[in-house]
């Protein structure tokens, strides 16, 4: 990738408008839709994207600014469950990564090359670091999308065997 803080920086500004998009779009009880025991539906997907932009990825920015090793983040023990509605979520995340896109704006090429201690994973760079957070919030989005396609292809009938893919299997 030619430009890694461009690249990042725009995916990152993307994210809220697609999760505004999803709440102004689509019903409640789809956004809502757990697609099998253990899985997250798409309100919950926007809850974690939430505790990472709260507690994870500009916490993380500045620990390598500052030179300090970080902690791993466990979402399962750590997160927390969606507790306003998805429009509130969609504000708070919004304002959320406002900040970040402000602190990520400060980077320079040089940054990228710092690194720290993750607590699980060992030393790491900030370049690697924002490859992930772009990853993450691109994987959430699909999740969340693969949340809502489930009623949808169990109810296809025949052509369930072109989503062989994309099913969830429910319990």
């Amino acid at each position: 990738m030619d430009n890694l803080l461009t690249a990042v920086i725009a995916v990152l500004r993307s994210t809220p408008s697609r999760w505004q998009a999803f709440a102004e779009s689509y019903p409640p009880d789809l956004l809502n839709y757990i697609p099998s025991v253990g899985e997250w539906s798409a309100v919950a997907v926007l809850s974690h994207l939430i505790d990472t932009e709260r507690y994870v990825f500009p916490v993380r920015v500045r620990s390598f600014l500052a030179g300090q090793d970080f902690e791993a983040f466990d979402p399962d023990r750590e997160g927390t469950p969606p507790k306003h509605s998805m429009m509130e979520m969609i504000s708070a995340f919004a304002a959320l990564r406002a900040e970040s896109l402000t602190l990520l704006e400060t980077l320079t090429t040089a940054d990228l090359d710092r690194h720290a201690r993750h607590a699980e994973l060992g030393i790491v760079s900030l370049a690697e670091m924002l490859h992930e957070w772009a990853g993450h919030d691109l994987m959430h989005t699909v999740q969340a999308e693969q949340a809502m396609m489930q009623p949808f292809i169990a109810g296809c009938g025949a052509w369930q065997v072109y989503f062989s893919k994309h099913r969830a299997e429910r319990a």
